[in-house]
Parts: C-alpha cells; structure tokens; sequence
C-alpha cells in the first residue's frame, strides 16, 4: 500500500463499507495506477456503493453517471443551454454585436452545460466518477467512453479542446446484461462482486441498524444467506436485507421463530416477484427460520 492510502480495507470500514481482500486491493491498484476499475456482479450486491464509500475514503465528489440504451454524447458530455443562447440572440438584436461577436458570445462556456463526464474532468479535486451499468449503454457509446478515458480530455467544436484539471477516479459497473468489449476490459483493472458472505452480511447489518440485538442480526443473516440458495427469479440484495431487517425491528420482532405470520407477511421487502413470494411458502419460510435460529 502506499503512504498517503494507507489500508484501504480499514478506511472503508470505517465508513461503513466492509470490503474483501481482493476488492479492496484492486481499489488500490486503480488509485495507484491511475487506471479505471471494472466491477462485475448481480443486481444488489453493492457495486454503487462500493463507489460511494470510495469517495467518503477520499474525501472528494462523488459523480454518477447512469447508463441506459440510447445514452448519448448530449446526455453524458455536454449540451448548449439552447433556451439562453435563444435569449442572448434575441437581447443582441439591439446591440452593435456582427454575426461573428455574436456568435463567439453564446457558444462560450457560459452557455455550456456541463454532464457527468465533463463534469469529472472539471473538478480540482479528483473525483471519483462513477460509470453505473455501463453493459445497459450501447457498443458505439463504449467507444466512444474509451476514447475520454485513454486521453481524459473532451474536444468541443466551438470551444476547442478541454483537458483534465484533475484526473478522476474511475469505477465502472455492470451487472452481465450484456458482454463489453474486449478493448474497455484491457483499459480496465477488474473485480467480481459476488453477495456477502455470512460474517460481511452480519456486519453490515450491525454497523446500518445499530440498536439491533446482535443475536437477531445474526439470525436475519443467516436467513437471508439461505434463502438466496433457493430458486429465485430475483436474489435479494443487500438493501432488500436492510429492509427487512429494519421492517422486522419496526415490528417489534426480536427473534424468528416468534410470530411466523407477522414474518412471512415481511418477506416483500425480500421477494420482488409474484413467482419468488408464491415459491416461498410458510412452511419454506418456517425451516430456513428454524435453521437461523
């Protein structure tokens, strides 16, 4: 680890995220290096926040790029302010401004307005940029990503060429929808993101719902941990845990095994699907209960 990172694992901690080894060493590399982080894994694994804590570590802006089918240049770079360059074209009217003064004038940053990618070269603190679902953006905006993150500089016809105040650090995230090209996983660092384990599942419930009996906590992980082996359309995640978890102490209800009809009435907060609640019977519910208690 170098000095001014030390123990990465533990500053993550300390902000509430609780990393693995491999992760945290590969958040390392990609600060070191300088070089953008790919994160893999299902839906609901933390891959957000893992970009969330990073910037809380770094103390530095946190800038969210969320991308979906369509996602072009006007929405992730920039657009001009059209409605103030209308307004500042009508008030010249009556201004001694020729055609070539005038047009200098609203094609000036001014009128510019700076989206995400932009954004994250603009900072005078890096920031940390995150590039969410990236597998939902189609192949010619990857592209086109990969030529700003070889060069992090964005060129704008009227303005001329933009280039970085900052570097920022770049974590991209993709939960398979699609497969990337070869070309953005060699620009990138990588790392799978699988759900927690039983002892990161109990700590992130204990560090997000302090006031909960760790005993019950540990009950809740373990259930969840079971249930996510059954045959589910959608796993649960670890915000549906916090859910439930928080759902279940909002009731009053301290243990599993007590009140069996409150608890399978609270397995919305886990199940996502008229297939996943109907699958998971009372009596399905009433044995992983029985094994986490």
């Amino acid at each position: 680890m170098t000095s001014n990172n030390p123990d990465i694992k533990s500053r993550l901690s300390d902000v509430g995220y609780f990393s693995t080894d491999g992760l945290a060493t590969a958040l390392q590399l990609a600060i070191d290096l300088g070089r953008p982080l790919l994160l893999e894994g299902e839906a609901g694994v933390g891959k957000t926040e893992i970009a969330n804590s990073l910037a809380k570590v770094l103390d530095t802006k946190l800038i969210r790029l969320q991308c979906y089918e369509g996602l072009d240049a006007s929405s992730a770079i920039y657009e001009w302010n059209y409605q103030r360059q209308l307004l500042s074209i009508k008030a010249s009217e009556f201004s001694d401004r020729d055609a070539e003064e005038l047009e200098e004038h609203i094609f000036s940053e001014r009128f510019l307005l700076a989206r995400p990618l932009l954004q994250s070269i603009q900072q005078r603190k890096s920031p940390v940029l995150l590039i969410d679902e990236i597998d939902r953006a189609d192949m010619e905006f990857e592209a086109y990503l990969l030529e700003i993150l070889s060069e992090f500089q964005i060129t704008v016809p009227e303005l001329g060429t933009i280039h970085a105040t900052s570097i920022p650090h770049v974590i991209l995230t993709s939960n398979g929808t699609r497969e990337l090209s070869d070309a953005l996983r060699r620009r990138c660092l990588y790392s799978y993101v699988d759900f927690p384990d039983m002892e990161h599942e109990l700590k992130i419930i204990l560090a997000r719902l302090p006031n909960i009996e760790q005993d019950f906590a540990g009950q809740i992980a373990r259930f969840v941990q079971a249930l996510r082996k059954e045959e589910l359309e959608k796993v649960p995640g670890i915000a549906e845990t916090l859910d439930w978890a928080a759902a279940l102490c909002g009731m009053d209800i301290g243990n599993l095994l007590e009140e069996p009809e409150k608890i399978q009435s609270t397995l919305i907060c886990l199940l996502k699907t008229e297939s996943d609640l109907k699958s998971i019977v009372p009596e399905v519910t009433s044995r992983m209960a029985g094994q986490a208690a």
